[in-house]
């Protein structure tokens, strides 16, 4: 009897009716976990894994606690490229000379594609595809709206995130080449009509309250500032509350252009914030589409097949006069 039901379980098993198999997982690997933006990464991966539950790939989100731990995420990206059910990895890189001297280090077999940010230039063969926003043109989408509220130039400062983060970086080359009309320039002196005031540009390490903060002591320095260029959304979705209270008295200069404000991002109170007009606008990108189509760009590459280099997905625009439809549904 004991032989008999031993055959029958090995039967079961062997036509696949026994413990399901652990699923191969496409692995995204984000700054932090503590970042709203990257939230929405992770619910996008979350509807990957609901539409596809027959899939042998399951989307698996990861990162860091904090956005300001470069070395906690290096860490996470050596241990899942050392994990046999790792069939593929997308990174968003805080620092991108980290990420890719850990990529080399690891000399994986599985594809490597970035999301969000991108590895430098010269470091761009260490994986297969970059999916994310043209940080670019969103930093040079910006510069021009900066540019359009205050056509003769001024006084301006840059608020970044992280000093190795190539997304970040290439958004604020974006914002300075349209606002000069001139390519490459890393500081501004007078270009166009724009300078950068002393102490910034100003990195935050994605820190809301930071970066509310030091915009605050760069007005008290320079109290003719004509604007704030602001790379990414953190000040606004990360310290909604202490950023109106900095903006709120000087909401007639932003409403006639008297002081201009170009930030990154449609996330959080944002949108409410560019309502309310304490922002003279926004330009977003769209991290839950890159969360939903991550999974599927890695399994193209694990199976071969063609993917274009770059993907991009796309950018939305908001001003006070906009909001109700600048976010694409």
């Amino acid at each position: 009897m004991r032989k008999s039901l031993l055959l029958v379980a090995a039967a079961a098993l062997a036509l696949g009716a026994g413990p399901a198999m652990a699923k191969k997982q496409v692995v995204i690997v984000v700054k932090g976990l503590d970042n709203p933006f990257f939230e929405a990464i992770h619910q996008g991966c979350e509807k990957w894994n609901k539409e596809n539950a027959s899939s042998e790939y399951e989307c698996f989100y990861t990162g860091p606690a904090s956005t300001s731990d470069e070395a906690g995420e290096a860490q996470i990206v050596q241990d899942v490229l050392g994990k046999a059910d790792t069939a593929a990895i997308a990174i968003s890189p805080s620092n991108a000379k980290l990420i890719a001297q850990t990529i080399k280090t690891a000399n994986p077999t599985v594809p490597v594609m970035t999301l969000d940010a991108d590895l430098a230039a010269e470091d761009s063969a260490l994986r297969k595809t970059y999916l994310g926003t043209d940080n670019y043109l969103m930093g040079f989408k910006i510069g021009e709206y900066i540019k359009k509220g205050k056509p003769k130039g001024g006084t301006i400062c840059t608020i970044e995130g992280n000093p190795g983060a190539d997304n970040i970086l290439r958004r604020a080359q974006g914002m300075r080449d349209a606002l000069t009309g001139q390519k490459g320039l890393t500081e501004l002196k007078g270009e166009g009509g724009w300078t950068e005031v002393a102490g910034c540009p100003v990195f935050t390490n994605d820190d809301g309250a930071k970066g509310v903060q030091a915009m605050t002591d760069i007005l008290a320095a320079n109290p003719k500032l004509d604007a704030f260029g602001i790379m990414g959304g953190w000040p606004l979705f990360g310290a909604p509350q202490p950023y109106r209270d900095l903006f709120k008295p000087m909401a007639e200069r932003i409403a006639s252009n008297d002081f201009v404000i170009g930030a990154a991002d449609t996330i959080g109170d944002e949108v409410a914030i560019a309502k309310e007009g304490l922002v003279t606008a926004l330009v977003g990108q769209r991290p839950f589409e890159m969360g939903y189509k991550a999974p599927s760009v890695m399994i193209d590459l694990i199976e071969g097949k063609p993917v274009e280099d770059p993907v991009f997905t796309g950018l939305d625009e908001c001003t006070k006069d906009t909001v109700d439809t600048c976010i694409q549904k």
